[in-house]
């Protein structure tokens, strides 16, 4: 176990020492469904044969191990363990030292996790309900580089792309409506970049301003700081701003390359989240900023058009920060003469991430009024929560289950 005192030998009986290509890239044991569904659709996706998910916890792991090669990476659970750091200890003894371990639990204090992580080498320590936001954020890494540092993630704030595949999709809506439970609800620094100059509609659905110092930020790069984004970005909440333009139609941008990613890093130094409404085609800098985004969130509607530029736009490569696939979205489900929700599944080939219904009252209504349609509670308002957890490992107090602790601050 790699870093775990005393483990610098097998113990009699263990599997003898293999080589790395012989060795399965990962074992995962797991002693409840929705985590092992969680790690197959986030861990086995992204590593590809060999690796594999089985149920049990860590006394399981050690008994499946004496009799089989070490992988290359371990992950064990300890849920309901009574001695959770002795297991460990004795797990030490039957796999080779260099095995990079992960371990999952139920328990959230912060002398658990120091015991873990500095006293045995465990790499990473999660705690139950696991998301894929969570797995792909904080295991992901590891898997991929092997025994990462622990500085290995990008300081400042994350970037999430909202792109509506095609015109009209409600996106937008979507993004507004994330960028404000984000601020206004979860209390996290948020700005929502509405990377669409001319025709944007974000500013409008928070009831914000606009400003020029967007487009002067993109043509003229140099004039980018800090104090330039504070004057930039205008109020919609206590925690939530906006950044936005209403250039005229025929004025044409001359954005210049690298500046929409010098303002997006300037934008993470301030805020906890940057919210970016990105649109499919047009927007200055849009590869740029794609490529820098830590998760894409892609929605379209129940139309055959969608569904094809949906598969389109989630076949490009993921960015080197993202560490999943795009969230894919079906926005407006059951307006009529649309496709049905099982024939947009069969048109993707799997069904859709998160399912907006169609709501001719509630959105529009909204919209109108510069307020959030998520502040009522109902259908629109139970997926906004689901995409917040998805995109951002953010749970709802009162509505979802509460993570309590010092370790709710670390993993979010």
């Amino acid at each position: 176990m790699a870093g775990v005192d005393g483990a610098d030998r097998l113990a009699p009986g263990a599997q003898q020492a293999s080589t790395p290509g012989d060795r399965p890239p990962l074992v995962a044991f797991v002693t409840d469904a929705a985590s092992d569904a969680i790690l197959r659709e986030t861990l086995l996706t992204e590593l590809g044969e060999g690796a594999e998910v089985r149920r049990g916890d860590v006394i399981a792991a050690m008994k499946a191990l004496k009799r089989t090669a070490t992988p290359l990476a371990l992950l064990v659970d300890v849920s309901g363990v009574e001695q959770p750091l002795t297991a460990l200890e004795e797990l030490a003894q039957v796999v080779e030292p260099d095995v990079r371990v992960l371990v999952v639990g139920e328990r959230q204090d912060a002398g658990f996790y120091r015991q873990l992580t500095r006293g045995l080498g465990v790499l990473e320590y999660l705690f139950k309900p696991l998301t894929q936001e969570m797995v792909a954020r904080h295991l992901l890494p590891y898997l991929r580089a092997g025994t990462a540092p622990r500085d290995m993630h990008v300081r400042g704030g994350r970037v999430i792309t909202v792109t509506g595949v095609r015109g009209g999709v409600g996106a937008t809506t979507i993004a507004a409506n994330l960028a404000w439970h984000l601020g206004e609800e979860a209390r996290r620094h948020t700005v929502l970049f509405d990377a669409d100059l001319h025709s944007g509609a974000a500013a409008l659905l928070l009831g914000a301003r606009t400003t020029n110092g967007l487009r002067s930020a993109l043509e003229h790069p140099d004039r980018v700081d800090e104090l330039f984004v504070e004057r930039t970005a205008q109020p919609a909440g206590e925690r939530l701003h906006v950044l936005a333009a209403e250039e005229k139609p025929a004025e044409t941008i001359l954005a210049q390359p690298g500046a929409a990613a010098r303002l997006i890093g300037m934008l993470r130094r301030r805020y906890n989240f940057v919210i970016v409404d990105l649109p499919a085609r047009g927007a200055p800098g849009a590869r740029e900023v794609l490529d820098i985004a830590h998760q894409r969130v892609l929605v379209t509607d129940a139309s055959l058009a969608g569904a094809r530029e949906m598969l389109r736009f989630a076949a490009i490569p993921n960015a080197p920060t993202q560490s999943r696939r795009a969230v894919t979205v079906l926005n407006r489900a059951g307006q009529p003469g649309m496709l049905a929700e099982a024939q947009v599944k069969e048109a993707l080939g799997e069904a859709p991430d998160l399912v907006f219904p169609w709501l001719p009252k509630l959105v529009p209504g909204a919209a109108d009024l510069g307020e959030a349609a998520g502040a009522r509670r109902g259908p629109f308002r139970t997926n906004l929560l689901r995409l917040a957890q998805e995109v951002a490992a953010i749970r709802t107090e009162g509505e979802e289950p509460e993570r309590k602790g010092l370790f709710a601050r670390w993993f979010r």
